[in-house]
């Protein structure tokens, strides 16, 4: 029984000690624990008294910047409002120049309007002037040509002239000096024709020479029937192509040759009309010629003509 006791006070006992034991362990884990706690609470308050000191100075920094900011803003406000000022007065000043530059805008527009006009007056007036001178020009060119050509056909004509004038006095020479003064003839004709019986001064279109002419009061002595011939020459005394007749006049005793190209037998009568035609054997060139007729005592007449 007491075996049982004491076993059961040992059980107590051993309760207890357990549970002093067990009190003891969670007493040491609890300090341990606190402290534990304590040192995370002074690392945690050295750590913000740290950022404190830290936003501290940040505010110090941002306080120094507001300040500066401000005293920025304040000049900016100032220079704000000198350029509000001044943009008003340059908007006013803009508006004038603007109104100013449209005035002078319609101004110029008409001034360009007026001188587009007077462009075109002058640009037809240029037109027109260039178009006289272009006339003149050619006009003058014109007259140029027609000078020099009116020079050369003086020249020309006065070389005709020296040579028809002395044509003119060589036969007018031989009319004298070969002629009989009652036996010659009146009305001397002289007359070139083309292809067709058509009077012609063309070079290249002769092929006929007609004369004629009138024997009036024709002495007894010198009528009856004589040779008659007809002969052609050049401004120079050249026969033409084609005289081949060679016959003798004889005229107040003296004798004469002539080469004719025509000739045929003619019963002369007191008064008549008589007449020659000659086909040309090939074309005459441009120059004076001459046409004679002789008899066999003397010239009848002579007259010339022209080739061009």
């Amino acid at each position: 029984m007491e075996n049982s006791q004491n076993n059961g006070s040992k059980r107590i006992l051993l309760i207890v000690a357990l549970i002093l034991g067990l009190g003891a362990l969670g007493a040491g884990a609890w300090g341990f624990s606190q402290q534990k706690a304590k040192a995370s609470l002074q690392a945690e308050n050295e750590t913000m008294s740290q950022e404190l000191s830290s936003l501290n100075e940040l505010k110090e920094d941002l306080a120094t910047e507001v300040d500066s900011l401000e005293s920025a803003y304040q000049a900016l406000a100032g220079e704000n409002e000198t350029l509000q000022g001044s943009l008003a007065d340059a908007q006013s000043a803009l508006a004038r120049k603007d109104a100013e530059i449209k005035a002078n805008r319609s101004n110029r527009l008409n001034e360009v309007n007026g001188l587009k006009g007077e462009i075109q007056q002058l640009l037809a007036e240029k037109a027109n002037l260039e178009q006289v001178i272009g006339d003149l020009q050619a006009e003058n060119q014109e007259l140029k040509e027609r000078t020099g050509q009116l020079e050369r056909d003086l020249s020309s004509a006065r070389t005709e002239n020296t040579s028809l004038g002395n044509l003119n006095k060589t036969m007018q020479s031989e009319l004298k000096r070969l002629t009989l003064a009652n036996f010659k003839a009146s009305g001397f004709q002289v007359e070139v024709e083309a292809r067709k019986p058509k009077a012609t001064a063309a070079s290249g279109k002769a092929r006929r020479v007609k004369v004629s002419f009138d024997l009036i009061d024709v002495p007894q002595e010198y009528q009856g029937l004589r040779p008659v011939y007809m002969v052609i020459t050049d401004d120079k005394g050249v026969p033409i192509q084609g005289s081949n007749i060679q016959e003798k006049a004889t005229v107040n005793g003296a004798s004469m040759d002539i080469m004719a190209v025509k000739a045929k037998d003619v019963n002369i009568t007191a008064t008549q009309r008589l007449s020659f035609s000659h086909e040309l054997e090939e074309k005459l060139r441009d120059g004076f010629y001459r046409v004679s007729v002789f008899t066999d005592i003397g010239m009848l007449g002579a007259s010339s003509f022209r080739l061009q």
